[in-house]
C-alpha cells in the first residue's frame, strides 16, 4: 500500500483531478482511495487518465481535453458526478493498494508436488513466497507498460510465470546468497529466480507492445 500527499484539486465535466506532491506507481484501470480532501472527492474510484497536463474538460463527444501548454505532473483523473470546482490547493491523501491475486498458496503446493501441512513453518513460507512473487510479476509488468488486472493473471504465460518465480523463491529458504542449500558433496547448484524463461512468460524482458 502506498500514500500519497495531494496538493490540487478541480473538477470539470464530471471528471475530478487530483495532483500530487510525488510521482506515483498509480496505473490506469486501477482502484485509489481518497481521503481527507472534501466531501466532493473522497472515497474510492478507478482511475480513468493519469493527465500530463492541465485538465479542460470533455468535448461534444465526452473525451478529454487538455492545455498542452500547461504541463502539470503526477496528476491522477476520476470519473465524480459534481457541480464544477476551480483548481486550488488542497490537502488529502491518494492510498493505493496493489494486492496481486493472480496464483494460490494452492496452485503453488501442486506445482511443487510437495505434501505441505497448514499451519506449518513450511507452508507460512508458500504464502509469503506466493504473495511476493505475485506482487512482484505484476509490478515488473506494469513497469514494462503493461495494464493488468489485480485479480485475473493476463494469460497462461503470465500465470505459470508466477508460479516459476514463486517456486524459486520458496526453494530459496536457507540458502546463502546465490546459491540454494544443499547437502550434497557435489556442491550447492546456483540460485536463480529470475530466468529467462520466467522473464520471457511474463513479458517483462521488453516493453508492453501497442
Amino acid at each position: 500500500m502506498a500514500t500519497y500527499s495531494v496538493t490540487f484539486k478541480y473538477l470539470l465535466d464530471d471528471y475530478a483531478v487530483l495532483q500530487s506532491l510525488t510521482p506515483t506507481e498509480i496505473a490506469v484501470g486501477q482502484s485509489i482511495t481518497v481521503g481527507s480532501v472534501d466531501a466532493t472527492f473522497n472515497g474510492t474510484y478507478i482511475v480513468r487518465a493519469l493527465p500530463q497536463y492541465l485538465f479542460l474538460g470533455t468535448d461534444t463527444e465526452g473525451d478529454l481535453l487538455y492545455d498542452f501548454d500547461i504541463p502539470i505532473a503526477n496528476q491522477v483523473l476520476y470519473a465524480k458526478t459534481a457541480s464544477n470546482v476551480e483548481r486550488i490547493a488542497a490537502t488529502g491523501t491518494i492510498t493505493y493498494t496493489q494486492t496481486c491475486t493472480w496464483v494460490s498458496a494452492a496452485n503453488l503446493v501442486t506445482y511443487l508436488g510437495v505434501q505441505i501441512t497448514n499451519p506449518s513453518d513450511d507452508y507460512t513460507l508458500i504464502t509469503q513466497a506466493v504473495s511476493a512473487g505475485n506482487d512482484f510479476a505484476y509490478r515488473r509488468r506494469q513497469e514494462a507498460g503493461y495494464i493488468d488486472s489485480l485479480t485475473t493473471s493476463p494469460g497462461g504465460d503470465a500465470t505459470l510465470g508466477t508460479l516459476m518465480y514463486c517456486a524459486a523463491l520458496w526453494r530459496s529458504r536457507g540458502s546463502l546468497e546465490n546459491t540454494f542449500a544443499s547437502f550434497d558433496g557435489m556442491g550447492a547448484a546456483p540460485q536463480q529466480s529470475l530466468t529467462p524463461i520466467v522473464k520471457q512468460l511474463l513479458g517483462i524482458d521488453r516493453p508492453a507492445c501497442a
